[in-house]
């Protein structure tokens, strides 16, 4: 139980209750599932993903920034 909740947070989340067609509750739950703190082993776990991942990628290889990516799909054409 949380006390002392500042009226306008709680209408903010009454509406996406109502949006999302859940109850207070439910969307409270969820809001404290996605804004969960990650623990140091978890961090670890997607650091160690992300490893993986860069190591797919040869040494030497250029790759193109994610902003040219990005822009080149924005704009409809790759250069």
């Amino acid at each position: 139980m949380i006390r002392n909740l500042d009226e306008q947070l709680l209408a903010d989340y009454r509406e996406a209750a109502k949006r999302n067609a859940r109850s207070l509750e439910a969307e409270l739950r969820e809001a404290l599932k996605l804004a969960r703190p990650m623990s140091e082993t978890r961090r670890q776990e997607v650091l160690d993903q992300f490893a993986r991942i860069r190591a797919m990628t040869p040494a030497g290889v250029a790759q193109t920034p994610a902003e040219i990516l990005v822009r080149e799909d924005r704009d409809g054409h790759r250069e």
